[in-house]
């Protein structure tokens, strides 16, 4: 087997594995999911800073802002009141520092941003937990 086709083997493994997980996953899986996957983007364009690889920083750096607009978009103001508009008021800052990040090759804003977002993605995890224990469900181990 040639690079190229285990490398395309490997990313459509990746894409059928992660859908997969998308089709029997929960709302706090997905939105688990979401943070991960940002985070992941983050520490991608972070490593393609150093690599000096641009197009790779581009790339993984749209792909945060793609997450992080997904996110935003996903708030329920009606329902959420004040954790949702101070969640768009952390979703619009991260954006910026990404942006900053991006534009100036900025690892410490990167690790701002990370810093930001891991206690909200640990906290959806933990609310899943809580949610699954209520319902009398055990949260299970790949969660």
């Amino acid at each position: 087997m040639t690079y190229g086709y285990m490398r395309n083997a490997s990313a459509l493994y990746q894409e059928t594995s992660a859908r997969g997980s998308v089709e029997g996953a929960d709302r706090h899986q997905l939105t688990t999911m979401l943070f991960d996957g940002v985070i992941d983007r983050i520490n991608q364009a972070r490593g393609a800073i150093r690599r000096g690889d641009v197009p790779a920083k581009g790339m993984h750096f749209s792909r945060a802002h793609a997450i992080v607009s997904e996110l935003r978009g996903s708030l329920d103001h009606a329902q959420g009141g004040a954790l949702a508009g101070r969640l768009d008021a952390l979703y619009d800052y991260v954006g910026r520092r990404l942006l900053h990040a991006q534009l100036n090759n900025d690892e410490r804003a990167i690790d701002e941003v990370v810093d930001l977002l891991t206690p909200v993605r640990d906290a959806w995890r933990q609310i899943r937990h809580d949610f699954l224990a209520k319902q009398g469900n055990q949260p299970s181990a790949a969660a």
